[in-house]
Parts: structure tokens; C-alpha cells; sequence
């Protein structure tokens, strides 16, 4: 569906920063192909379970796509705190930025996608069909692809939850309680406990 669309630089949804670093080609923006193929991701989403657990999300940009060969490469950057949808009042916070692999990895080399946190870099390259969410506010770049192409979706989305370590105590803790009650079952005084914790949390710290 979208190798069939029309591809142009990168950079026609770039700010300014991006724009400096950014050096690869994209789905063109509005186009019949890029909304087929969103809607495609947008559905899968809500079947993801694990996604909305981590990310709890309130509103998601429409996914874009981009692709990388004859070394592209994306500079440094980190994403605009702000997303607006052009030509509409659609607009969201930038809260966790979404990398779907849709190319297999031994199809190319380079094309890491490399985040820096407080414990070093994190390098990442998924089988295709895996996601990555990683905070908006990360410094990130993709390395060159210097055999094959790297063809992959991204997009943001603005959390309940806006704070990083709240969200992510918050999943720990749903994954728990999922644990516990396949295990013990949903009656078992423990699994309510917990269940009610994450409710009330979650009550105290999302924004809907």
C-alpha cells in the first residue's frame, strides 16, 4: 500500500531543528496511501493490549511513514513538545513518540534508531511489525542505512498520564495485577487490593 505512494523529502513535516539533522524521504503527508495505511495502525492499536497499558493513551497524530537507504540518516533531535495536524484544529502534547518497524532487519544494515536516557544509549532495530514508545522528550537519531532501506511508521501521542515515571509505575503495576489474576483469580483479596490501587492512582494522576 505504501511503496505504491508518492514519497518526498523527509522534511515536509519538519520543524526547524529536525530539518537541520533530518536527511530521508516520506510518505507524503495527506495522502490517500498514508491514511489507508494509518487507519491500518490506528485499529491494531486498540487491539494491543500492552500498548494502552504503557501508554494509556488520550490522543494519537495520525501515524506518518518514512523510509532510508544510500546512507540517510537522522541527526540528533528531540521531537516538538507540540503536534498540530495541518489544516486542522487537531493538536496534541508530545508525550511518547511511537517507532513501528515495518522493514525485517536483516534487509539492511545501520538504520538503529538511538535513544539517549540517564543510563546510556539504548539502540534499537525490531523484526518488523514491532513498536517501540520511548518519552517525546528523548534525544534520538537514526544511524545510516548503508545497505538495503529501512522503511518504517512513526507518530506521537499525548498520555492521561503525563508524567513518565507515573505512567510507568502505573504499567508495572497493571502487568502485576495480570499476573496475579491468572494466577489466583480476579476474586483473591491481594489482586482486588492491588486493582483498586491502580484505579484510585490512576484517578489521581490522569487527565481525560
Amino acid at each position: 500500500m505504501i511503496d505504491a505512494g508518492d514519497w518526498v523529502d523527509g522534511n515536509e513535516t519538519s520543524g526547524h531543528q529536525s530539518m537541520l539533522a533530518k536527511n530521508n524521504r516520506q510518505l507524503r503527508h495527506g495522502s490517500e496511501a498514508e491514511r489507508e495505511a494509518g487507519n491500518l495502525i490506528a485499529a491494531a492499536l486498540g487491539r494491543a493490549p500492552h500498548f494502552v497499558a504503557a501508554a494509556l493513551p488520550l490522543k494519537v497524530f495520525p501515524p506518518l511513514f518514512n523510509r532510508y537507504s544510500g546512507g540517510e540518516e537522522f541527526g540528533s533531535h528531540v521531537d516538538n513538545a507540540v503536534r498540530q495536524l495541518k489544516g486542522t484544529e487537531f493538536r496534541i502534547r508530545s508525550d511518547l513518540s511511537c517507532t513501528l518497524f515495518l522493514a525485517d532487519p536483516d534487509s539492511y544494515e545501520g538504520g538503529e534508531l538511538v535513544i539517549e536516557d540517564l543510563y546510556g544509549e539504548q539502540r534499537v532495530k525490531l523484526a518488523a511489525g514491532d513498536m517501540v514508545l520511548y518519552p517525546a522528550s528523548s534525544l534520538h537519531h537514526v544511524t545510516p542505512v548503508t545497505r538495503g532501506e529501512r522503511v518504517a511508521s512513526f507518530f506521537w501521542l499525548q498520555s492521561m498520564v503525563r508524567d513518565h515515571v507515573q505512567r510507568e509505575q502505573l504499567y508495572r503495576l497493571d502487568c502485576s495485577v495480570q499476573t496475579l489474576t491468572a494466577e489466583r483469580g480476579g476474586e483473591d483479596a491481594v489482586v482486588r487490593d492491588l486493582t483498586n490501587l491502580y484505579h484510585n492512582l490512576l484517578r489521581l494522576w490522569a487527565d481525560t
